[in-house]
């Protein structure tokens, strides 16, 4: 089931009808319905996958009970380990097993060994890697005793299959939003009304942005060796901003879907493209899954701190495993290698915290050097995207070399008027992040101080754009994650 799906148009009343106006004084009811929605809302792609969510549910559920009751530190210790090896040993199965076995076979036949392998026709379970590291950092806290191991095994189990963030996140902590399982939620018209306008945002992102930047990036990606160099950098900008639209959107929704049902999750976007360095942007960019990596990866092997060669280490570790835990493919390895030679110059120079602050402050512009730096910063994203759409390593510097040895200064006049309506859209949709790019997301207070017909007829206008404007239905990229 997918947000942007009639399916989920008439799951979402029901379940919010059932939730506030049913049940809505038993919480212990709540939480219940919360995990059959949550486990009817998975189960709508393939239900043999349920076993498995299931019996990673009831894994670290568990786990956590023994590691409150075990003080030996060896016996904790054998503890955390099983949770780790069995959940990122199920996540490595269905993710990497053919990746590892046919990079197995290349290695030997490129010593001139030719052995036999068999791979297998393996489905890869739609948000393994969102639901495996959430359940993983509540085993990981536990152990470091950061947090009190639940004994409610219904609140436990919503917390891992909440439906809103599911299968692409944002990746929550247990210290976070498991907490708000045992408490009583009472309905919040502002809440939900906020919740709303951030489902809107999201579906505007996807439907309009993604679905439309897909068609043109695909038929460019895909037949890149057609094309001019400036229509392959065309190509490359309409990618980027379709997999922001694509999965901020689906945060987006996520996000305002758990406010409809009184949750909070944590921002897993803060408009990126306007970062003004590679470090501010991947403090903007899939927040839950870099702040995992920093908390239970980065930190954990020093950090920033000890030599300099401690350093480089951390952050080439951290951005290639970051790379890899996307796909199984050798350009998302070096995606993750090239945003790390990015990030390098910042770290060296002791600058990678410079631009914390709020983007342009108050201005209605941003200065000529703030300018400068986000096109910049943009342009390297842009070029390191390339890696992570191409279908191998091969396509992806083909595609970069023709754009520099094939560039005009025209873009392919066949197609130039089709992808005018879609730059347009582009503009407008950036002109709403940016003058609300210091807000949880662009339309969160656009419009709040507007008389009320004004503020409505914008939203009905935003609906309209999604109908009339909206591209041909894409799957979420990360669902492949």
């Amino acid at each position: 089931m997918i947000f942007n799906s009639l399916d989920f148009a008439v799951f979402l009343p029901v379940v919010f009808v059932l939730y506030w106006f049913v049940i809505n004084k038993n919480l212990k009811l709540q939480n219940l319905l919360l995990v059959v929605a949550s486990y009817i809302f998975y189960g709508w792609w393939d239900w043999r996958f349920l076993g498995l969510i299931f019996f990673s549910t009831i894994l670290d559920f568990i786990i956590g009970i023994c590691l409150k009751k075990q003080q030996r530190p060896t016996i904790r210790k054998t503890l955390l380990w099983c949770s780790i090896i069995v959940n990122l040993g199920l996540l490595g199965f269905f993710k990497y097993y053919n990746f590892f076995l046919e990079s197995f076979h290349d290695a030997f036949s490129f010593f001139g060994q030719n052995i036999a392998t068999q791979s297998l026709n393996i489905i890869l379970p739609v948000g393994i890697s969102f639901y495996t590291f959430q359940t993983l950092s509540y085993t990981i806290d536990v152990y470091k005793r950061k947090l009190e191991p639940t004994t409610n095994f219904i609140a436990f189990s919503a917390f891992v299959s909440f439906f809103p963030q599911l299968v692409a996140g944002p990746i929550e902590r247990a210290t976070h939003l498991l907490g708000q399982f045992y408490k009583k939620r009472i309905f919040n018209y502002d809440l939900a009304v906020n919740g709303l306008r951030q489902i809107l945002w999201g579906l505007f992102k996807k439907v309009v942005i993604a679905d439309n930047c897909a068609q043109f990036a695909n038929d460019i990606f895909n037949n890149s060796e057609q094309f001019s160099g400036a229509t392959l950098f065309l190509g490359a900008v309409f990618f980027t901003f379709q997999i922001y639209g694509d999965f901020s959107g689906y945060s987006d929704i996520a996000i305002g879907t758990s406010r409809l049902f009184g949750f909070d999750l944590m921002d897993n976007f803060r408009h990126p493209y306007f970062s003004r360095d590679i470090a501010e942007f991947w403090r903007r960019w899939h927040i839950s899954l870099s702040t995992w990596f920093r908390d239970y990866l980065y930190i954990p092997l020093g950090g920033s701190r000890g030599s300099t060669f401690m350093k480089v280490r951390n952050i080439f570790i951290i951005f290639i495993v970051s790379g890899f835990w996307h796909g199984a493919n050798w350009t998302f390895v070096l995606w993750g290698f090239i945003n790390a030679c990015y990030f390098l110059p910042l770290l060296l120079a002791k600058t990678n915290r410079h631009n914390i602050g709020e983007i342009a402050g108050a201005r209605t512009l941003p200065t000529i050097r703030e300018f400068s730096a986000i096109m910049i910063t943009f342009v390297l994203t842009v070029f390191a995207w390339i890696f992570f759409r191409a279908k191998n390593v091969h396509h992806a510097i083909s595609y970069i070399q023709g754009i520099f040895s094939n560039f005009h200064s025209y873009i392919d006049i066949h197609t130039y008027g089709s992808y005018k309506k879609l730059i347009l859209l582009i503009m407008f949709f950036l002109l709403l992040e940016w003058q609300g790019r210091n807000n949880r997301f662009a339309i969160e207070y656009l419009g709040i101080t507007w008389k009320r017909p004004v503020r409505i007829a914008f939203y009905y206008a935003l609906i309209f754009i999604i109908f009339w404007f909206s591209g041909s239905r894409q799957d979420f990229i990360y669902f492949q994650f």
